[in-house]
């Protein structure tokens, strides 16, 4: 039988099996601990031989149906979910370095990555280098005898320049290193890493997963045998989803590649728009063929996201004007909704970068982030013309 593709897997997988009265979509099931009826049941779960459950900390079946979709979209044997995109990529790091390890590191991610990595892993004896996106397209000469750990995103934040996925993956397999990539601007619609040989993808689900806007959460997927270790140190950090927000994500997930659908399409004509207007000095979208990645993109994308950037000249002085005048775009830190959004990565994403790590990751001060949202693409275009002015 061939297999079902994305929209009825997120439809129909975790759900119909949590309890004798079966319902059409999984309950919350809003509980600290689960009752047990004898010792000896206790004895068979916690021996690996039972299907009950014992705490929400460990395990929750709402929590269990997230997991199954999102483990189902990334075509992946398990998925995680976490209390925030940030304890996704804490607990994993922690689970997968030791002191005198290393991780080699693109220097262009998200900010709360750059500075758990640069400020905090030091603490732990745990060594990190940043790499520009020039020295990735040769991974293999990065990696080095104490590399355990290889991390970076495509497309990455903000600038959305691709990186050739596959061939990190190949690299990091021939010298025994884990490969996690950040897969939250494509989302697993547009991507699919785990299919070219990522050991790990993680994702912000409060973004493009969730999709309203309203839930903060982290996801990994890959092979059991990677997630089974960086399930413990969930336990013992507390990192776990609560099962509310676990609930309003799966359903948030059922719309994902429609919505996608949408955001693609949206951003397409965004990025045209801007990219013909005169006050703007550069535009950054995989899917325009003036992207320095657009080959790249069009190998391993199947969609090029709803994430724009562009850039103005007056630097962060014009930018916030240009900022400050927008009406129907939402001034918020966040991304992936329904609604436009619009920030300003040396005031959010990137704010307390030194001028060298800018530099390093290529984001100047005159860049605006949008992510487009689902609204009708002629009114965007008109806020933006405005504020432009």
């Amino acid at each position: 039988m061939k297999a079902h593709g994305p929209s009825t897997r997120l439809i129909h997988t975790g759900e119909y099996k949590t309890s004798p009265d079966i319902a059409l979509t999984t309950p919350i099931y809003e509980t600290a601990a689960f009752v047990f009826d004898s010792a000896d049941e206790v004895r068979r779960y916690q021996e690996g031989r039972s299907d009950k459950f014992l705490y929400s900390r460990y395990a929750n079946p709402t929590v269990v149906a997230a997991e199954e979709k999102l483990a189902a979209l990334d075509n992946a044997e398990r998925a995680l979910v976490f209390s925030s995109g940030m304890g996704a990529v804490s607990t994993s790091l922690l689970a997968l370095l030791r002191s005198d390890d290393e991780i080699l590191c693109a220097a262009a991610v998200y900010g709360g990555t750059y500075k758990l990595i640069n400020d905090v892993l030091p603490g732990f004896r745990i060594a990190r280098r940043f790499v520009t996106l020039e020295e990735l397209r040769e991974p293999a000469r990065m990696i080095g005898d104490r590399t355990r750990v290889f991390w970076f995103e495509t497309p990455t934040n903000p600038t959305l320049r691709c990186v050739d996925i596959r061939a990190i993956a190949e690299a990091c397999r021939a010298h025994g290193v884990v490969s996690v990539i950040d897969n939250t601007f494509a989302s697993p619609i547009n991507q699919q890493p785990i299919g070219m040989g990522i050991d790990i993808s993680m994702q912000s689900a409060t973004k493009y997963l969730n999709g309203h806007s309203d839930v903060t959460a982290g996801v990994l997927t890959g092979a059991r045998s990677r997630l089974d270790s960086i399930d413990l140190m969930r336990r013992n950090l507390g990192t776990v989803l609560d099962p509310q927000a676990a609930y309003a994500m799966a359903r948030g997930l059922k719309t994902l590649p429609v919505r996608m659908d949408r955001h693609n399409r949206n951003a397409a004509a965004i990025a045209q728009f801007l990219e013909l207007h005169p006050r703007v000095a550069r535009v950054f979208y995989p899917g325009l063929p003036s992207h320095p990645d657009h080959d790249t993109a069009k190998r391993q994308m199947c969609g090029f996201g709803g994430m724009v950037t562009f850039e103005v000249d007056g630097g962060l002085a014009e930018a916030s004007r240009v900022y400050d005048r927008l009406k129907v775009i939402k001034r918020a830190a966040t991304l992936g909704g329904l609604e436009t959004i619009v920030s300003l990565p040396v005031l959010t994403s990137h704010w307390g970068y030194s001028d060298e790590a800018l530099e390093r990751a290529a984001v100047t001060p005159g860049m605006l982030r949008l992510s487009v949202g689902l609204e009708d693409p002629e009114d965007l275009t008109a806020d933006l013309a405005q504020a432009l002015e």
